[in-house]
């Protein structure tokens, strides 16, 4: 933190600068200072379109809430307006997922995996997690007692779970990772492969998954199989196959959103409870604190750092006016660290009685469709490795993403004992 710049100057830097994002500690300061001063902050930032920027929990909840007043476009993600411009000259196909769409055409399309992701439905896939938890348990335990848990067990273990459900091989898991941090982490440099640009390495990843999907798309039609993709690629909206672009983005969005948000869940936990060993001990000790740790592991990751959300009439928000066409960041992380909502706020705590008050998976019409899913694979794997784990200290210190809409601990070395 740097108490030299004004409220305005870390208002239009901690919300849109990648760099900010490798130092949480230094971050939430910034954004606590930024909520007791001016919590509905105005950012004029050179190259970007104006915003609010929302750290209470109380006007992220309601803006969440109120559908009718504030909605998506297929610009919720902050970026500069120019690259918004050269994506489309590159030829990426406008965004078109869950997150843009609203309204009936969220709906409809909600509606065509909504029974995939039932808590009913997910329950049945119970098996099937706890198979991929003990086989990646097995593989920390062949690993000798070192790995890099965030690079080689959360994110190996969240991406083989959604793209088991999926219907993807595992052969080509390593390709879906690339591809997922190509999109959702195109900022940091390790993240960016070969290109120079994150927005080429957006758009490079983006168009990979149309090739990818495409043929999917061709195979689930010929030969339909029981799993994720075979419902998205015979899927009808509105009595019609759903549109080339629809399907696309629904793709991507359950293959990004369905791993990364959770990898990041599951390693920004592990940290804190290699830092707190009691923690840890207290999980083993009462394993039905498993539903709370794994809430808890969420609101203090908060791996979704944002989404914006469009006025469509004349509003206030805390006494700002907001004029129609005005659009507001809503800042999960710094809602998941409101004084006013979570008693000691940055404080990692699996007991906290008020963890389930967490933002990170939104509510109202935009509620994570995957929420069921992402709580069972926590589970499973914070149960196994509470229980089995004898000791687990750090190795080296944590090392963050630098992007400013999904990102987390990417690194996190460890050294640890298993009980047997």
């Amino acid at each position: 933190m740097n108490s030299d710049e004004t409220v305005e100057e870390l208002s239009g830097s901690v919300f849109i600068d990648p760099e900010r994002w490798a130092d949480m500690d230094a971050w939430y300061a910034d954004v606590d200072r930024i909520r007791s001063q001016r919590p509905v902050a105005r950012v004029d930032r050179e190259g970007f379109a104006p915003f609010w920027a929302l750290t209470r929990h109380s006007d992220v909840w309601d803006v969440s809430r109120n559908n009718e007043l504030w909605i998506n476009t297929s610009n919720v993600v902050l970026g500069r307006d120019a690259d918004r411009e050269r994506a489309q000259a590159a030829g990426m196909p406008e965004p078109a997922s869950l997150v843009q769409l609203d309204g009936h055409k969220h709906r409809s399309h909600r509606a065509v995996t909504a029974n995939w992701f039932k808590a009913g439905t997910i329950a049945a896939r119970q098996g099937q997690v706890d198979a991929i938890a003990d086989e990646f348990i097995d593989k920390m335990r062949a690993m000798g007692g070192e790995c890099d848990f965030a690079a080689d067990i959360a994110q190996p273990y969240t991406l083989r779970a959604i793209m088991n459900i999926y219907g993807v091989p595992r052969q080509d898991e390593e390709l879906m990772l690339r591809l997922t941090q190509g999109v959702f982490g195109a900022a940091d440099p390790e993240f960016m492969g070969d290109h120079e640009d994150p927005l080429e390495a957006v758009v490079a990843s983006v168009m990979d998954f149309i090739g990818y999907f495409d043929a999917m798309t061709e195979d689930r039609r010929r030969c339909p199989v029981d799993d994720l993709a075979t419902v998205i690629a015979n899927a009808e909206v509105d009595g019609a196959p759903m549109g080339d672009y629809e399907r696309l983005w629904y793709y991507i969005i359950v293959a990004t959103a369905g791993h990364d948000t959770t990898s990041f869940a599951l390693s920004g936990g592990m940290e804190q409870l290699v830092r707190h060993p009691d923690q840890m001990a207290a999980l083993a000790t009462d394993p039905a604190l498993v539903n709370n740790a794994a809430d808890e592991c969420v609101r203090w990751a908060t791996p979704v750092r944002h989404f914006l959300r469009y006025a469509t009439s004349d509003t206030s928000i805390g006494g700002v006016d907001i004029p129609a066409g005005g659009r507001v960041l809503l800042s999960y992380p710094a809602a998941n660290r409101d004084p006013e909502v979570f008693s000691d706020p940055h404080t990692f705590d699996i007991t906290r009685p008020d963890a389930s008050k967490l933002l990170s998976f939104g509510v109202g019409a935009h509620f994570c469709l995957g929420v069921h899913f992402a709580r069972m694979e926590l589970r499973a794997m914070l149960e196994r490795l509470a229980t089995q784990l004898d000791h687990v200290e750090l190795a080296g210190e944590p090392e963050w993403a630098t992007a400013n809409f999904v990102s987390g601990v990417k690194h996190l070395p460890i050294t640890y004992r298993f009980g047997d």
